[in-house]
């Protein structure tokens, strides 16, 4: 049986668009992605303010659309979700995705608002925690099925995941507004979501951006570092275990991509992963996962702590609004007026910074 297989590439302002093609080929992608149907970019926005590793940069979003093209592949469609608290519409011009879609004239849609349409959608596979969730049924994008599907994640660590990538890149895409209420159970969803990625699109592939990392309370608090990688792969949760292990973390403990292994939804212990291009046996970032915002604290008394009584009440009811205005206070009005933009200042004096400028 072969293994999964994860390339990583060393790369640089002056020749990102040559690395991610190099990258994407030696994960073999063609092999995953049929040429004669449409392939759906799934861009990641995780905030709608511009912070370097925190959402899809637009030498990333480039170097996939070029590469795609290049290699003949017909429809490229750049698919964006809003959040509750992130304005996708804001995000894709802040962190300058819209100048990249424009310039190659992709089709570009925003799956959680008009005209695009939700269809009822009943997994074959078997849920561990949606059918929970949501008792009544699930729905998803009317136009997902049936086209190849990129995810395009960077390399940060997250407060509920410890990591984010490519698994919870589908967390937008597949999950209307009402998302959040997975989030006591979110390493189950993230697993219940690849199951139906894999029922959905007869390809997928993972594209990640490591050219800036974020460690610390992600996905929004981090503090950035420059690493100059890219990692690609077919198998979502190989790439989502190579990145983890390259930022520090023991894969196999972090728990959706322990339990996607066990469900033979990927391969997520390192040892049995083939990687390509890099030498990253002795790479280890030193990130930490356990970190927290004020934000996130208060988030956790809700899904794990003493307030679990109240998480339908608080979150699930007409005062659930109080959550999300409190969110985007802390984070839009504190903590990035006097943290995160001095900090995206420095970034901008930085190679990938002043390359970021120029888009």
């Amino acid at each position: 049986m072969n293994k999964s297989k994860v390339s990583v590439v060393t790369t640089s302002p002056e020749t990102v668009m040559d690395d991610i093609a190099k990258g994407m080929h030696l994960a073999n992608y063609e092999d995953s992605l049929d040429k004669s149907i449409d392939t759906l970019l799934k861009i990641n926005i995780s905030w709608q303010y511009y912070y370097p590793a925190c959402s899809t940069t637009p030498w990333q979003l480039e170097g996939v659309i070029k590469t795609l093209q290049n290699d003949g592949y017909g429809n490229i469609i750049a698919a964006h979700n809003g959040t509750v608290v992130v304005d996708s519409f804001e995000g894709e011009i802040r962190n300058k995705q819209k100048p990249v879609q424009d310039k190659y004239k992709l089709e570009n849609i925003h799956l959680d608002v008009p005209p695009n349409k939700w269809i009822p959608y009943k997994p074959k596979a078997e849920m561990i925690a949606l059918n929970e969730i949501f008792p009544d049924g699930l729905e998803i994008p009317e136009i997902l099925p049936g086209k190849n599907i990129i995810h395009l994640p960077t390399m940060k660590t997250h407060v509920f995941t410890t990591i984010t990538g490519a698994m919870k890149n589908a967390f937008g895409g597949l999950l209307n507004r009402n998302r959040h209420w997975t989030h006591s159970m979110i390493h189950e969803t993230l697993v219940d979501l690849l199951a139906i990625q894999k029922e959905i699109h007869p390809g997928i592939f993972a594209v990640t951006d490591g050219t800036f990392a974020g460690d610390g309370p992600g996905p929004r608090a981090m503090r950035w570092h420059q690493k100059n990688v890219f990692l690609a792969s077919s198998d979502q949760v190989a790439i989502d275990a190579v990145a983890a292990k390259m930022m520090g973390f023991d894969p196999m403990s972090i728990k959706f991509i322990r339990i996607a292994h066990e469900r033979k939804l990927g391969c997520g212990n390192p040892a049995d992963i083939e990687v390509v291009g890099e030498d990253i046996s002795n790479v280890n970032w030193g990130f930490k996962g356990t970190e927290n915002t004020f934000a996130s604290m208060g988030q956790k008394l809700i899904y794990w702590g003493p307030l679990k009584p109240l998480e339908r009440i608080l979150l699930r009811s007409p005062i659930a609004p109080w959550a999300f205005f409190a969110s985007n206070i802390y984070h839009n009005s504190y903590w990035l007026r006097f943290i995160g933009n001095r900090r995206v200042q420095a970034a901008m004096q930085t190679d990938w910074g002043k390359l970021f400028q120029q888009y």
